[in-house]
């Protein structure tokens, strides 16, 4: 705590700042684009002692189906800020085989700049004691099984996600 005086003498104490102890982070996309950011996220929080917890719900399910994460794939349509070293226009990224362009485009993007797989940050997460959960609603919504997810996945719904985010200091939603 902090203690100032001001000019007419009153003082004020002024509480230290709040210490991160949890971040909380909802995963919607199962984009190769957005997957990345969560996992960054959660890996960053516990290389700094804070803890992660992972809920992944919709298509964010994704990233934690069974030899899927390095399977994921980036649209060139829908995304004018993606940077591409060739610029697609979006009518010619509806063309047959555009998807897996891009897809290893932006690939090729990242090893070169020495950024882990989606596969590997997912490996990391699960190694570091990022809590991964998957949205059992979304899984039953759209079939799919427990044994689909990857090992170290617990499951639960909005009643778990909300235990998780009370507490957590930071909060996302990606």
């Amino acid at each position: 705590m902090t203690t100032l005086q001001t000019t007419d003498h009153l003082e004020l104490e002024s509480a230290a700042p709040p210490t991160i102890e949890k971040v909380s982070i909802v995963v919607s996309k199962g984009s190769l684009e957005g997957s990345y950011p969560g996992l960054i996220m959660a890996n960053g929080a516990r290389m700094e002692g804070i803890e992660a917890d992972l809920f992944f719900t919709f298509f964010g399910l994704d990233i934690i189906k069974k030899d899927n994460a390095d399977k994921l794939k980036i649209s060139p349509i829908g995304n004018p800020a993606m940077p591409m070293p060739v610029p697609i226009p979006t009518l010619v990224g509806s063309l047959p085989g555009m998807e897996a362009l891009a897809t290893a485009m932006m690939k090729s993007m990242f090893k070169k700049h020495g950024v882990a797989s989606i596969g590997q940050l997912l490996d990391l997460a699960k190694e570091s004691g990022v809590k991964l959960i998957a949205c059992q609603m979304t899984m039953d919504v759209m079939g799919v099984k427990q044994s689909d997810i990857v090992d170290g996945v617990e499951f639960g719904g909005a009643a778990t996600w909300l235990d998780v985010a009370a507490d957590s200091q930071i909060n996302l939603f990606i």
